[in-house]
């Protein structure tokens, strides 16, 4: 009797509800613990994990292949920033990287986490540049592979293609084999970082999970200040999750947009106390370049034609109707797809809303230093992009699901063959970044006004030792910074480019003519002293003026090792050699691996021992 109330009991009793976590292995297809695994799970595993090496070793292969040229590429542009920095060259540079970045010639922000990984690959290759390119190229297969996790995450169809196409867009070409633009790989990284975290902290709510994320924002920021809109984007995430946004969300995100705003204005001010400058743009004007902008990116991306790397400044007149066709359009498609949304999804226009909070820094509102340039660069949407590639991906690999194998097979096909069009895209814009003359001869085929590559063009002629097509290249550039006589860092640029080019042909008094306008132009600026003092100390004229020069460079910027072995130099022209000694001392204590100045001193000394000094 007893047995047969035992059984009906146990009859009626429910079987217990799965645990969270044993729901979550479920979900990923690995039987929970405790219970028989049915026959094949083990192998099933096994070939979850061999096809997902695949995957990552086939994105490896895509960056690999299409950006092999980047191998072979030398310094380029703005690359003499590192290769001249003496806080990477030396053993004590780290501590001036984190503490006193004003000893970095030339850069104007605070970005110590890209300065500390090239100081880090100086001690291994020196400045060897394939060590370099092939740690950027690493670097961006990182960010890949994060972008390849995060769409798995996110469920968004298509993931690996989505990555694939990141993985070889040309867009991302500048970002990835421009050295200096590593800035924009080491942001991402440390951005897809945190939102991957922040996704795991909102599923756990472990605290120190939300640490985790607010320290790789910081490191985000400290590698480039494009990252200060991830706050935005991880409230768009809330949205096109739940559909509405939560005081808890706004909260928990408050303390990351309070720290990047701390950051952000201590840079905005340290680059305004080294590169001041103010661009005469009314709002209407700055909310046209905007739009403008913002479809010069989207297009792109699905048009990756003709990439300049310097892009001419179009019209922002307020009489242009196609700039005014820009804002219409892009308020018209955030309206239709908000409108859209319960049918559609709210993923469309999350993607859209992504692509451009990602590129709202660099639209124009804001000032910064390229604007001189041009209103657009690729390198500025190499995050932003991941939205909007997601968008598109997604949509067609949710659209071709649906269609019959057949078909679909094609569309496959079809897929393969736009990365091999990407890579090889990609390949071609990489070997522009071979050396100086390339590089910039390719600018100016395509924007033939960009004065300041024309000018560096120039200069690369002049370091080749092919002066006649220096000093052609030159001239064509003075006359078009002469029709925009209010750039003077461009007219003054031009004006050294003609006198060094000039000097090299032997034409010393025009020479001297072009470094002295270059001087009357900008006379604020250290650069054009600088080719005016060694001028007169190369050809041996006027040392005192030569040493006047020297000496008040020295003065404004102490830590100049160039600056000092000028004025030993200048001083050994007119005889005083026990002061030149001294300043190719002081000149070698600031930069020991010159080894121009450690001759010029040694020299210093037996002019001594033979003068019994």
């Amino acid at each position: 009797m007893a047995a047969s109330k035992t059984s009906k009991s146990q009859r009626r009793r429910k079987p217990p509800k799965p645990t969270a976590s044993g729901q979550e292995v479920a979900s990923a297809g690995v039987t929970p613990p405790g219970d028989q695994s049915p026959p094949g799970a083990l192998f099933s595993l096994h070939e979850h994990a061999f096809h997902h090496t695949l995957a990552v070793l086939a994105l490896g292969l895509l960056v690999a292949v299409s950006f092999f040229p980047a191998t072979q590429a030398g310094f380029v542009w703005d690359d003499s920033t590192l290769t001249q920095a003496r806080s990477v060259q030396t053993l004590s540079g780290l501590r001036e990287i984190w503490l006193t970045p004003r000893n970095i010639e030339n850069e104007a922000h605070y970005w110590p986490i890209l300065y500390t990984t090239f100081w880090l690959e100086h001690k291994l290759w020196g400045l060897d540049p394939l060590g370099y390119h092939i740690v950027s190229l690493l670097l961006h297969l990182g960010v890949t592979l994060l972008l390849w996790r995060l769409m798995r995450r996110l469920g968004v169809p298509g993931a690996w293609f989505v990555a694939a196409v990141f993985a070889v867009h040309p867009t991302h070409v500048e970002s990835a084999t421009w050295v200096i633009g590593r800035k924009d790989l080491l942001a991402s990284l440390f951005y897809l970082g945190c939102v991957l975290t922040w996704l795991r902290f909102v599923e756990d709510g472990r605290r120190w999970r939300y640490g985790l994320a607010l320290l790789l924002f910081v490191l985000s920021l400290l590698s480039k200040a494009i990252a200060i809109t991830l706050p935005v984007s991880l409230l768009i995430w809330h949205w096109w999750k739940r559909g509405r946004v939560t005081g808890t969300d706004v909260a928990r995100v408050a303390p990351f947009l309070l720290v990047g705003l701390g950051i952000i204005v201590a840079d905005w001010f340290y680059y305004e106390s080294i590169e001041a400058m103010s661009f005469d743009y009314s709002l209407i004007e700055r909310v046209l370049i905007a739009a403008q902008s913002l479809w010069f990116y989207a297009v792109s991306l699905v048009w990756p034609a003709n990439l300049a790397v310097i892009y001419p400044h179009w019209d922002i007149r307020m009489t242009n109707p196609l700039a005014w066709g820009a804002v219409i359009a892009a308020i018209a498609v955030v309206a239709s797809l908000w409108v859209a949304r319960h049918r559609i999804g709210r993923g469309p226009l999350a993607g859209v809303l992504f692509f451009a909070v990602t590129l709202s820094p660099v639209l124009g509102f804001v000032e910064y230093g390229y604007m001189r340039y041009s209103f657009v660069a690729d390198r500025y949407q190499y995050l932003a992009s991941a939205g909007m590639i997601a968008l598109l991906v997604g949509a067609a690999a949710h659209g071709t699901s649906r269609l019959p194998g057949m078909w679909r097979t094609g569309v496959q096909a079809m897929a393969v063959g736009l990365l091999i069009v990407l890579g090889t895209l990609s390949w071609q814009q990489a070997g522009i970044y071979r050396d100086d003359i390339t590089f910039y001869g390719h600018i100016t085929s395509l924007n033939p006004d960009a004065g300041h590559a024309q000018t560096n063009l120039g200069l690369a002629y002049q370091r080749a030792g092919r002066h006649e097509e220096a000093l052609a290249v030159c001239r064509l550039a003075l006359r078009q910074a002469l029709e925009h006589p209010s750039d003077k860092g461009q007219n003054s640029w031009v004006q050294l480019c003609l006198g060094k080019t000039l000097a090299d042909l032997g034409r010393i008094e025009e020479a001297e003519q072009h470094y002295r306008r270059a001087v009357e132009i900008r006379p604020e600026w250290t650069t054009s002293l600088a080719y005016l003092g060694a001028f007169l100390v190369n050809k041996g004229q006027r040392p005192k003026e030569s040493l006047a020069i020297f000496r008040n460079l020295a003065r404004r910027k102490p830590r100049n090792a160039d600056y000092h072995a000028g004025t030993g130099t200048a001083l050994a022209n007119l005889g005083r050699f026990k002061e030149a000694r001294q300043s190719f001392e002081r000149a070698l204590a600031l930069a020991p691996h010159l080894e121009s100045v450690r001759a010029s001193r040694d020299r210093v000394l037996r002019d001594m021992k033979r003068r019994g000094e």
